[in-house]
């Protein structure tokens, strides 16, 4: 058998795939961007083409790089940007509509009419973890059902399918064998009894989709079927799936109850781990599912930021302040200390815990003296206060993080990562390898094929590289957060 994996990374903008050898090492990497749709206010979409091609790119690209023969790859793991929706023809293959991304809006008008019913939104949180929003997958299926002429009768003859990007990925991967997800997926679809692990009835009816189009559910790490040998020549074994921040909880090795992580990419997701029994948040925090493995469950309680790298995205593409990423940290740290500048990145509404949909975003405490340094440096620092908001509401349902373990493209950047800490008032791990994401599906499909033997081999590799841990003073710290969360107040609508 072989003893390396690959893994498949598709995130919101770009698609990325990795080699990892048997010992949690990168061999190799390709990545490849791809376009962003934004047709209208709120509407953020993608070209499932382009999504493909993308991922087709990689893969190929990376086992030429790696100079590793296919069929020495015993596995493979994908992970994925969660929620965004695509739906499908089961006869041709094509997809019917763009897909509509997690960060998306438009349904947020279905949202506020279905929430009049409260006896109907705590059925939905009880059964699912989750708030109504337009966040996740359900009203966005509806959405396509009820604007794409034609789809809602081809969805009652049982002609359609729907998926997120990892269903979608491993029913093409396999030449249309496979319609398959996994749990952690399958939980963030807002049709998906987490108790109980299955499809539920109740929802699907109202939400009016057909059940017919649902792929079926299996554990994290499962056959979740085989590559097409066009792929890359070989047969290999598809066997790890999970959603992105799961993959990058398990990648993490936070396998013990009171364990998070926090990830820094497009958008910024904090998992913590409350082990074998779900916790109902009091503060519009999501139970969602951790990780299954073998028929049983690890519960996790989430709060999801809409806009971390992507906000550095913004003042790169849309203010044009930067020209690349990794010139905000010299910025940052050029800019006047305590300058009273605040940078709400609401430009598609508020995540937890407030879940303002119609929040705009907004910059305050602007002066004469302000520049390109300030505006950055609290660009970033949204970020951070954000990532308070959801330690605040954790600390709140008695689930306060034991340790806090940081990946993503921003948890490079050193002066965030010690803003992170002072505004947290904690210690913040930072691990020698920060693609955990990837690493995540690696391990979960390593354990499914036998290359591992267990998660106590798995936290066996993990190590440190750095700990930032707090320089300002409780006063200080407060003081700042207090000026954040008047900035917040400014921009909400509901």
């Amino acid at each position: 058998m072989g003893q390396y994996i690959l893994a498949i990374d598709q995130g919101t903008t770009s698609s990325r795939s990795i080699i990892f050898s048997a010992s949690g090492e990168a061999v190799a990497m390709a990545q490849s961007e791809f376009p962003q749709h934004y047709p209208n206010d709120g509407w953020v979409e993608h070209d499932p083409e382009k999504i493909w091609e993308s991922v087709i790119q990689t893969v190929r690209q990376v086992v030429e790089k790696s100079d590793i023969q296919s069929e020495d790859i015993a596995t493979v793991g994908i992970t994925n940007q969660r929620e965004t929706t695509l739906v499908w023809n089961k006869h041709s293959g094509k997809t019917i509509y763009p897909a509509i991304v997690w960060q998306d809006r438009r349904t947020s008008a279905q949202c506020s009419e279905l929430s009049k019913d409260t006896a109907f939104t705590d059925y939905l949180s009880e059964t699912t973890g989750l708030l109504l929003d337009p966040y996740f997958s359900a009203t966005k299926i509806a959405w396509i059902l009820d604007n794409v002429k034609g789809a809602r009768e081809s969805a009652n003859e049982g002609d359609l399918l729907f998926g997120t990007i990892d269903t979608y990925l491993i029913w093409r991967l396999t030449g249309g064998k496979s319609h398959v997800t996994d749990a952690t997926n399958a939980s963030r679809t807002m049709l998906f009894d987490i108790h109980n692990q299955l499809w539920d009835d109740k929802l699907l009816t109202q939400f009016n989709i057909p059940k017919s189009m649902l792929p079926e559910v299996l554990d994290c790490a499962a056959e979740f079927g085989e590559l097409d040998t066009s792929i890359i020549g070989h047969n290999t074994p598809i066997q790890g799936v999970a959603g992105d921040q799961q993959a990058a909880l398990f990648g993490q090795c936070c396998f013990n109850k009171g364990m998070a992580k926090s990830t820094y990419g497009t958008g910024c997701f904090m998992i913590l781990n409350t082990g074998t029994t779900p916790l109902r948040s009091k503060n519009r925090l999501l139970t969602t599912i951790g990780y299954r493995l073998n028929g049983e469950t690890t519960y996790a309680l989430e709060g999801s930021i809409f806009m971390a790298g992507a906000t550095v995205q913004w003042l790169r593409d849309g203010l044009k302040l930067i020209s690349n990423a990794s010139e905000s940290e010299a910025l940052a740290m050029s800019a006047k200390k305590d300058n009273g500048v605040f940078l709400v990145p609401a430009f598609t509404g508020l995540g937890a815990p407030y879940w303002d949909p119609n929040a705009r975003g907004a910059i305050f405490g602007l002066t004469r003296d302000t520049g390109i340094n300030e505006i950055v440096a609290a660009g970033l620092q949204s970020v951070c206060y954000q990532t308070k908001d959801l330690q605040k509401a954790m600390e709140s349902d008695g689930a306060r993080p034991t340790t806090l373990r940081v990946d993503g493209g921003m948890a490079n950047n050193d002066w965030v990562m010690h803003f992170l800490s002072d505004v947290l008032g904690a210690d913040v791990e930072r691990p020698k390898n920060t693609e955990t994401t990837a690493l995540g599906a690696a391990y979960l499909a390593g354990l499914q094929c036998g290359l591992f033997a267990s998660t106590d081999e798995l936290s066996d590799q993990w190590s440190r590289e750095n700990v930032f841990s707090p320089r300002l003073s409780k006063a200080e710290r407060d003081t700042a957060y207090q000026g954040w969360k008047n900035a917040v107040e400014r921009v909400r609508c509901g």
